[in-house]
């Protein structure tokens, strides 16, 4: 009688958890109850026959034990190992997704069990009493191995014919982030399963990492919270992970970039729940997992995006005409772009290339109807007669500059075009804007005009120099400056437009050399900073962009080849070419001789004006001219080292 006390009390609080299963639990229960019942039968019965073997009489010390002992003893491992399977979280989990953790559970709560079992037997004094040790250890074995043989083969039953389960149409998710956003994305895919045109249903939630420490162990969803997101890598590996959905839509830039370079760590393809700001909800219910896009190259820049004052800009621009050379490119186009949202008078759109001045143009009669005055003017920069004409008819008040050649290997090739477009086009421009009074003259020049080492840098530098020496000159009342940044993500002629041709076609992607870094920046950013520099100038200014720690273009390449799901050097091969003529494997912001004065913006800068020769200048401009018009490449190149002091130029 005074076991039964005990029993009463377990079969009671057995029946409150019984309350909250669901039909599949309680299977699972009944069938790891039946296991470890006959399991115990085939052992006593397999230990009789031994006692006979052995002429072990029946009521003697033997192996086996008395059905009534067996039954009593059996009772107590059923409920004791019931409840230490529950609670090491054996009966919480998805058939598909059984792993390591899942089987683990198992056999701590077996031994649990069992081991509660003896200490419960002893303590009421039947562990002697007829209950061999033999037969605790045998049945403990075997009845660990039973219960976790038995999810194996349901598991892969499971696999085998649950059509999403199937290796070719799951694709095993590891979701970054437990909040409400991952709580929707579940709920996007369980919807999902029912719709068989649902790209969506095919995908697999594996399991969830959040830096919360409180929510670990968790389940969202019926999806385990398993580690924070220094796990990734190891998680992706071990679960077989193939896509990384990330998450968290508040997240900040700088946490932003750091996750994701683990995540860039692992194979798996990436995708990006926008920033909190940019989604959109209708009016029944959000679907989140359709805004889910693929992670772009900028989120790794590892720096937060630059702000700028848009009121003062909107003072700068509104009720203004404003021309924008090089309108069609993709600096000028973005240039064109965010001045019409300042309202401005009129915008003189001036490019040589039809296509892309036409483009432009359709987007923004699309964009802004009849509210907006755009005119497009093909014409060169090259041509000063022409661009004398414009300048007469249409007199702007600020001139963007933006109109250049930039491919650094061609303009090696023909270093003549690059002087007549870059240094002689900029010449003319600043010539007209000071002879029809143009408020403001705004350059786009590069940080490869720092110490250039190619002749497309070399041009921007003398352009440079024709800036500041108008500034300095002083015939009219315009006020001229320069803007200097590094690389321009997803301009005409950036590495990342070509690197995912290379990627998408199935070619190697082309480095030239493991080392080479580069500064980048976003093109709505190095925009901004123009618009800004325009408004803050004074004239003689050179802007420079705090454009944070430089980027290994090898790193990024690597990066790329993940985000598109594949393996660096396995998937996509990535080859190492050779620096290009004209090309250093490092980019400088400023020259020595120009010191740094910070701006009400902590991420702009200054660089002093330099002082320059006039007479000087111009006669050697006007020599470079003659050779550029003459097409005589040598005598160019040496008159525009004679120009710029700190162009080196290696002959090839």
């Amino acid at each position: 009688m005074s076991i039964i006390i005990p029993l009463v009390i377990l079969f009671g609080g057995l029946g409150c958890i019984m309350k909250n299963f669901n039909i599949r639990k309680v299977s699972i229960i009944i069938i790891d109850a039946l296991i470890l019942v006959s399991l115990g039968f085939i052992t006593n019965l397999g230990l009789m026959w031994a006692d006979i073997l052995m002429n072990i009489a029946p009521d003697g010390q033997g192996l086996c034990m008395s059905w009534s002992t067996l039954t009593l003893v059996l009772g107590i491992e059923v409920i004791l190992c019931f409840f230490s399977l529950f609670v090491a979280g054996a009966y919480s989990f998805v058939w598909r997704l059984l792993g390591k953790q899942e089987y683990l559970s198992c056999g701590i709560g077996v031994a649990i069990g069992m081991s509660l079992s003896v200490a419960l037997l002893v303590f009421f004094g039947r562990f002697h009493a007829g209950v061999p040790f033999v037969f605790l250890l045998i049945h403990f074995v075997l009845t660990l191995i039973g219960v976790i043989v038995f999810r194996v083969a349901v598991k892969s039953v499971v696999m085998k014919f649950t059509e999403v389960g199937r290796e070719e149409n799951a694709r095993r998710t590891l979701i970054v982030g437990a909040g409400r956003a991952a709580m929707m994305i579940l709920s996007d895919i369980e919807n999902a399963k029912n719709d068989p045109n649902n790209p969506s249903r095919n995908i697999l939630p594996v399991c969830l990492v959040d830096d919360d420490r409180a929510k670990l162990g968790q389940k969202i969803n019926g999806v385990h919270v398993l580690g924070n997101t220094q796990d990734i890598p190891a998680l992706c590996k071990e679960k077989d992970i193939s896509l990384i959905v990330f998450a968290i839509p508040s997240s900040t830039d700088e946490e932003r970039k750091r996750i994701l370079s683990l995540c860039s760590q692992t194979q798996c393809q990436i995708k990006m729940v926008p920033y909190l700001s940019q989604l959109l909800f209708d009016e029944n219910r959000p679907q989140l997992l359709n805004q889910v896009k693929d992670i772009r190259i900028e989120d790794l820049l590892g720096r937060e995006s630059i702000s700028f004052d848009r009121e003062v800009i909107r003072e700068f621009i509104k009720d203004k005409v404003l021309m924008v050379t090089g309108g069609g490119g993709s600096i000028g186009s973005e240039l064109v772009r965010q001045v019409a949202e300042y309202k401005p008078r009129q915008i003189i759109i001036v490019d040589i290339y039809e296509n892309n001045a036409y483009d432009i143009q359709q987007e923004l009669l699309l964009e802004h109807d009849s509210d907006l005055d755009v005119v497009t003017l093909i014409a060169s920069v090259r041509d000063m007669d022409k661009m004398d004409v414009i300048f007469d008819k249409y007199r702007p008040q600020v001139v963007f500059h933006a109109a250049a050649h930039k491919h650094v290997p061609l303009m090696e090739t023909s270093p003549e075009e690059a002087v007549k477009n870059n240094i002689f086009g900029t010449f003319n421009v600043a010539t007209l804007a000071e002879k029809y009074g143009v408020e403001k003259f705004i350059m786009i020049s590069t940080d490869k005009a720092v110490n250039p080492t190619n002749v497309m840098g070399a041009t921007k530098r003398c352009c440079e120099m024709i800036v500041q020496y108008k500034s300095q000159h002083k015939n009219g009342k315009t006020e001229f400056v320069t803007t200097r940044f590094g690389n321009v993500l997803g301009s005409n002629g950036s590495v990342i437009p070509l690197f995912r041709r290379q990627i998408e076609s199935g070619k190697p992607v082309t480095v030239t050399h493991p080392d080479i870094i580069r500064y980048f920046m976003t093109i709505p950013e190095a925009v901004s900073l123009v618009l800004q520099a325009g408004a803050m100038a004074h004239g003689g200014e050179i802007f420079v962009l705090d454009m944070g720690e430089p980027v290994k273009i090898t790193t990024l390449a690597e990066n790329l080849i993940r985000m598109y799901g594949k393996i660096p050097y396995k998937d996509v091969e990535i080859k190492f070419t050779g620096l290009r003529p004209g090309e250093k494997l490092f980019e400088e912001l400023l020259m020595d001789e120009e010191g740094l004065k910070s701006t009400a913006n902590k991420k702009i800068f200054i660089g002093n004006q330099i002082t320059i020769d006039e007479e000087e200048l111009l006669k050697k401009l006007e020599l470079l001219q003659e050779a550029a018009e003459r097409n005589d490449s040598e005598e160019t190149i040496r008159l525009l080292c004679d120009i710029v002091p700190t162009f080196t130029h290696k002959v090839n």
